[in-house]
C-alpha cells in the first residue's frame, strides 16, 4: 500500500475509532501513525485499540506506529458551592488552599507549587484562558488577583501559569503508572506533555531507555525558550498549538511553528504540527478553508506529520477527515512551489561521512534518472539524515527491526520494510531491487540509490553508495561483492 505523499498521518484514536473495521478504515485512508490519547481511556481500552493496530499491522504486511500520549501534570481549580460563579472585570478575587467549595470571590486552587513559583504581576489562565487573573500578592498558600477578563468559572476548570517555570515534576504518579503500562504493552513513541525545560525530557528517559522513542511536545513558553536543548535530549517534537496558543499570544505561534519545524529538520528529528487542525470536522463532512490551509502551512514548512485530534477519536466524519488531510498533502505536494520552497530552506549539515553520503545520495537522485534511494539501517538514523535532505524520490528503510521500522513511520517520506540480516552488500544491493520492485517504485533497468554502512549490523556506519538496477539479474552481473 505505497502512500503517493510524503508527510504522514497521524490519527488519535478513542470512542469514534475503537474497532477493528474503523481503524483499518483509517489506515487505508491514509493514516500512518495512531495516537493513544492516555487522558482519555482505560488501561484495558487503550489495550485493546493497541492489539488491533498490531492485527492490522499482520493482516497488511505494513509497519504501523503507535504513540502513547502521558497526560502530563494537570493543574485545576476546585468546585463551587453552586457549581460555577461569574467573575467580572475589575474584581478581586483569591485562589487558596482551603478546599471549602468557592463562591464568586474566591476558589481552591490544590497546587501549593503554583503557589510556590508565583510573583505579583504573574498571570493566571483559567479554563483555555478564557478567563484572565493577574496576581496583586500572594504567599505560599493564597494568590489574591485582579480579574482582567472575566466570566464564567465552573468546577474544576484547567489553570495555565504561562509566566513562570512551574517546580512541578515531569512525570506525575498517573503518568509513571501510564508510562509503565504502554511500555510494557510495546508502543513506539511516548510524547511527554507540558514539558518545560530538558530535564524533564532525561527523566522520562530514564524509565524509558531504549523501549520507545520519546516525543517532547511543546505547549508552554519556557520551552520555547529553551527548545534547542530540549530538541537535543529528544527523539521528535510535536507542537502543541493548543496550550501554547492559551499561554502566549495567538500571533506569536505561526512564527514559533514555523522555527520550531526548521530546527527538527536540520537536527534530523520528526516534529508534528498538532491541535485544531480540522476541527470543523468534529461535526462537519468538510473542513473549512482555513482549515485546509492550515494544514497545506504546515506541509509548506517542512513538517513531518500533521495530526488529527477529537476529528478521530470523537468525531462523526473520522475516515473523511483523514482523507482530508492525505487530499491536501498530494495536492501541495504536486505543486512547483512546494519543491521550491522545501530546497530553498534545506540547511547543509555536513559534519560527518553519513551526512556527506546522504547529501550525494539526494544528489544523485536530483541530477540522473532515479527511482527510490534504499537505505539499509539499524537504529534509523541514516534513514532520518535522509529525509532531512527531503529528496525528491520516495525513500526506503530496509531494517530488521520491528521498532525500528515503525518509528521511522513518524518521518517524512520514509516507506518502511522489514528485512532480514545480510553479511554481504551485494545482498543488500539484491533486498533493496526486490522492496523497490514489490513496492511499485521500479522494475528491469529502472535505477536504484542503495546506502548501507559496511560493516554491517553496526549503528552508524554509513559508508558505502552504489547505483544499482532494480533487476537482480543485471545485479549480478555487474555488481562487486
Amino acid at each position: 500500500m505505497r502512500r503517493l505523499r510524503n508527510l504522514k498521518i497521524v490519527a488519535t484514536l478513542g470512542p469514534a475509532s475503537d474497532d477493528y473495521d474503523m481503524i483499518r478504515n483509517l489506515f487505508e485512508a491514509g493514516a500512518d501513525v495512531f495516537r493513544l490519547n492516555m487522558s482519555h481511556g482505560s488501561h484495558e481500552e487503550i489495550a485493546r485499540r493497541h492489539a488491533i493496530i498490531r492485527r492490522i499491522e499482520e493482516d497488511t504486511g505494513r509497519p504501523i506506529a503507535i504513540l502513547a500520549d502521558l497526560q502530563g501534570p494537570k493543574l485545576r481549580c476546585g468546585v463551587f458551592a453552586n457549581g460555577a460563579a461569574e467573575l467580572e472585570d475589575g474584581q478581586n478575587f483569591r485562589l487558596d488552599l482551603d478546599d471549602t467549595p468557592g463562591e464568586a470571590h474566591r476558589v481552591q486552587l490544590p497546587h501549593p507549587e503554583i503557589f510556590a513559583a508565583l510573583e505579583p504581576g504573574a498571570s493566571l489562565l483559567v479554563n483555555d484562558g478564557k478567563i484572565r487573573l493577574r496576581v496583586k500578592a500572594c504567599g505560599p498558600d493564597f494568590a489574591d488577583c485582579e480579574v482582567v477578563v472575566g466570566g464564567t468559572i465552573s468546577n474544576r476548570k484547567g489553570v495555565n501559569v504561562p509566566d513562570v517555570v512551574l517546580p512541578l515534576a515531569a512525570l506525575s504518579d498517573k503518568d509513571r503508572r501510564d508510562l509503565d503500562f504502554v511500555l510494557e504493552l510495546g508502543v513506539d513513541w511516548v510524547a511527554l506533555s507540558f514539558v518545560q525545560r530538558p530535564e524533564d525530557v532525561t527523566e522520562a528517559r530514564g524509565i524509558v531507555g531504549s523501549r520507545a522513542a520519546i516525543l517532547s511536545k511543546i505547549e508552554k513558553p519556557a520551552a520555547v525558550k529553551c527548545f534547542d536543548e530540549i530538541l537535543a535530549v529528544s527523539d521528535g517534537i510535536m507542537v502543541a498549538r493548543g496550550d501554547l496558543g492559551v499561554e502566549i499570544p495567538v500571533q506569536n505561534v505561526p512564527p514559533i511553528q514555523k522555527r520550531l519545524v526548521r530546527a527538527c529538520r536540520a537536527a534530523a528529528k520528526p516534529v508534528i504540527v498538532a491541535t485544531q487542525m480540522l476541527e470543523s470536522m468534529i461535526e462537519s463532512p468538510m473542513p473549512t478553508r482555513a482549515e485546509v490551509s492550515d494544514v497545506a502551512t504546515a506541509i509548506y514548512e517542512g513538517a513531518d506529520a500533521v495530526m488529527l485530534s477529537a476529528e478521530s477519536a470523537a468525531g462523526q466524519y473520522p475516515i473523511e477527515a483523514v482523507t482530508t488531510m492525505n487530499n491536501v498533502a498530494i495536492e501541495v505536494e504536486s505543486d512547483p512551489t512546494y519543491r521550491t520552497i522545501i530546497e530553498s530552506s534545506r540547511q547543509a549539515s555536513r559534519t560527518t561521512v553519513a551526512d556527506g553520503i546522504v547529501a550525494a545520495a539526494r544528489e544523485i537522485a536530483e541530477t540522473t534518472d532515479i527511482k527510490a534511494i534504499c537505505c539499509f539501517t539499524e537504529s534509523g538514523t541514516t534513514a532520518l539524515k535522509t529525509a532531512r535532505e527531503r529528496p525528491r524520490v520516495p525513500i526506503l528503510a530496509l531494517t530488521p527491526y520491528a521498532g525500528t521500522a515503525r518509528r521511522l513511520c513518524l518521518s517524512w517520506g520514509i516507506n518502511c520494510y522489514f528485512n532480514s540480516k545480510v553479511e554481504r552488500f551485494k545482498m543488500a544491493v539484491v533486498s533493496a531491487a526486490r522492496a523497490a520492485r514489490e513496492g511499485g517504485y521500479g522494475e528491469g533497468e529502472d535505477r536504484i540509490i542503495v546506502i548501507a554502512g559496511l560493516p554491517f549490523n553496526i549503528p552508524g556506519s554509513t559508508n558505502i553508495l552504489r547505483v544499482a538496477p532494480c533487476e537482480e539479474r543485471l545485479i549480478f552481473n555487474v555488481e562487486p561483492e
